[in-house]
């Protein structure tokens, strides 16, 4: 798909029903996590600016890209927005699968300065 998925004026106008139905189409369509979720952050702006009640907007959808589809750019730069669809647990979970690396580096990182650096200079402070 070439063209935008919505425009600005259809993704502020249109209604619930019918804004769910195009977009789960369009994932199954595309399988583009990329633009999902970004219309998913648009629509949860409009649940702000808008009277209309667009919170946990397919729930299931995110929690489907974000716990099955592979960790990509996208996904990690805007999972904060979705935290309000998870419990904490879940939260925990899913910042582990989607940070990965940068978990196992920290860890590592904190393991070398304490084998290292804390412990052999605890020892010269009682001496």
């Amino acid at each position: 798909m070439s063209e935008a998925l919505y425009t600005p004026q259809q993704l502020f106008s249109l209604k619930r029903k019918t804004l769910e139905k195009r977009t789960l189409s369009f994932y199954e369509e595309t399988h583009d996590e990329k633009t999902t979720i970004k219309v998913l952050v648009a629509l949860q702006v409009r649940d702000e600016l808008c009277e209309a009640d667009f919170s946990y907007f397919l729930k299931d959808l995110v929690h489907y890209l974000l716990f099955k589809t592979k960790s990509t750019r996208a996904l990690r730069r805007y999972h904060i927005y979705f935290k309000e669809y998870f419990d904490t647990e879940e939260w925990k979970q899913l910042t582990s699968r989607l940070f990965a690396v940068t978990t196992y580096v920290v860890e590592t990182v904190k393991n070398l300065f304490t084998q290292f650096i804390k412990e052999p200079l605890e020892g010269l402070v009682g001496s």
